[in-house]
């Protein structure tokens, strides 16, 4: 097959990618487009383009061949994309989306085109929105951090989770400060400056494992500092919105000395290793009908999935009535008229929110319950939390995992603390999924993907229970054992009577 039909054919499996898995890509663009932690995404494909322009030599002296061997790769590639569209993992679903690109790269243009195009090709990952999974534990490195530098300072700090109060005021560390934005910020400038200033792997391997220590290590910095800015003005100074722009430009000072630094050891890029007079090689000789049939089959087989997919969807029936009864005077519990807190966690789009408490002599428990159908709102969603990051009313200092026996096995679940000026709680919460219970986010998922492939509804709930909190966590910690003993037999029956 002649070169110039080959990059048809690219184009036609290109194009058929976009139409295909059209609602992947634009979930990847929405992301680019409404957070500014991911909106370096735009600069991907332009700096990709440079990128394979600056090899356009190399490529003129390739050899060009339909290769059969990304055919299974193709396939599983397309099958991961398949389990995590039904799962509602947007992460993996996106990023199977970006790896089918190289795949039809290398099917139709050979390993030779693959291999040549290595590091735009990969440089394509960082059009994927994914690191979101690292936001708490930043968050509680920049807490220790600041914490210990005050300390180390000499300020008496008073310290819970992500808040910490010194005498001159209060302050948390939230999401915007977790410095996720400047670690993929400095990561996708790291990885094209080691590429584009070094040969040598050591060379760019180091610069680029220095590219993520230094914004971690300096958004600690920039918090200890905008703490002591604001405590030596008694909180007049970097306080409100300008605490951020101080942190935009130290993150500016910060990545002009790194880059600084990394320029001291660049090396001198090889000489072109083609003439650019040279004109295009021709592909090597091989069977047009051989090469269609590759062509082909990688066609159908990225068809498969979208289609099996679109298949399911339309199979799935939206839940329009959710029955549940809470139980009532299982084991001394009875219910009470009365809500014993404010508080409530947030799950969105959920098909239907049901709430009681409990009280057994003098203790009391809340039960809280998020059901979710099978065209509702997704239950396993980050976005579905205990308590809201900038809730000027309620707030979480810590979350932590512990053990409790439910419908007679033992579940691993997600406890934290929520609190307020005049209330503090002692939460658990995890997902019911098709009749299981866990915490854990990709179980659960994983869970909810079975049902699927199964042919079964969606049976989702989240559920949530709370219990007032002394000084001491291991009162409220037992009064939930206790609950879940007694009280979560009759309500997991009642869950699994569910329609």
């Amino acid at each position: 097959m002649r070169l110039w039909p080959r990059l048809l054919w690219l184009c036609l499996l290109i194009a058929a990618l976009l139409a295909l898995f059209w609602s992947t890509y634009a979930s990847i663009v929405s992301i680019w487009w409404r957070s500014e932690t991911f909106a370096h995404g735009f600069l991907v494909l332009p700096i990709v383009a440079f990128l394979v322009w600056r090899k356009r030599l190399a490529l003129q002296q390739a050899t060009f061949r339909t290769d059969p061997r990304a055919l299974p790769l193709l396939g599983v590639t397309g099958l991961i994309w398949f389990l995590a569209h039904l799962a509602d993992v947007a992460v993996i679903e996106q990023l199977a989306g970006v790896l089918l690109i190289p795949l039809l790269i290398w099917m139709t243009l050979g390993w030779t085109t693959v291999r040549i195009l290595a590091f735009p090709l990969g440089f394509l990952l960082f059009a994927v929105p994914m690191g979101e999974g690292l936001i708490e534990p930043l968050m509680q490195f920049t807490a220790t951090f600041t914490v210990s530098m005050l300390r180390l300072t000499g300020i008496p700090v008073f310290w819970e989770g992500t808040f910490f109060s010194l005498p001159s005021g209060d302050w948390s560390v939230v999401e915007a400060c977790s410095g996720l934005r400047y670690l993929i910020a400095s990561l996708f400038l790291g990885v094209l400056y080691a590429y584009l200033n070094y040969r040598s792997l050591w060379r760019r391997v180091a610069f680029i494992v220095l590219s993520a220590i230094v914004p971690i290590l300096a958004n600690g910095l920039r918090a200890y500092m905008i703490v002591m800015l604001g405590h030596l003005s008694g909180m007049k100074l970097a306080v409100g919105i300008d605490h951020l722009i101080y942190g935009w430009v130290f993150f500016g000072i910060v990545m002009f000395l790194l880059f600084a630094i990394g320029n001291l050891w660049s090396e001198a890029p090889l000489p072109e290793a083609a003439d650019p007079r040279t004109p295009p090689s021709a592909s090597v000789p091989e069977s047009a009908a051989r090469g269609h049939a590759i062509l082909i089959l990688g066609l159908l087989l990225l068809a498969l999935w979208p289609m099996l997919g679109a298949s399911l969807d339309r199979s799935r029936t939206q839940m329009d009535t959710v029955h549940f009864e809470m139980p009532q005077g299982q084991a001394g519990w009875r219910t009470l008229t009365s809500a014993q807190t404010d508080w409530t966690p947030r799950y969105l789009d959920a098909a239907l929110e049901m709430r009681q408490d409990f009280q057994h002599e003098s203790d009391s428990v809340g039960l809280y319950l998020a059901f979710y159908g099978n065209a509702d709102g997704e239950l396993i969603n980050s976005q579905n939390v205990m308590a809201v990051q900038k809730d000027e009313v309620w707030r979480m200092p810590y979350r932590r995992s512990t053990q409790a026996r439910i419908a007679g096995e033992d579940v691993t679940l997600s406890e934290s603390q929520i609190q307020s000026s005049g209330q503090k709680l002692l939460v658990w919460n995890w997902y019911w999924i098709d009749g299981h219970h866990v915490a854990n986010d990709y179980v659960a998922k994983l869970f909810e993907t079975l049902a699927v492939i199964l042919g079964r509804d969606h049976r989702q709930a989240g559920i949530v229970l709370y219990t007032p909190m002394g000084a001491k966590a291991e009162p409220a910690r037992e009064r939930l054992r206790r609950f879940t003993e007694e009280m979560l037999p009759a309500i997991d029956d009642r869950l699994d009577a569910m329609p």
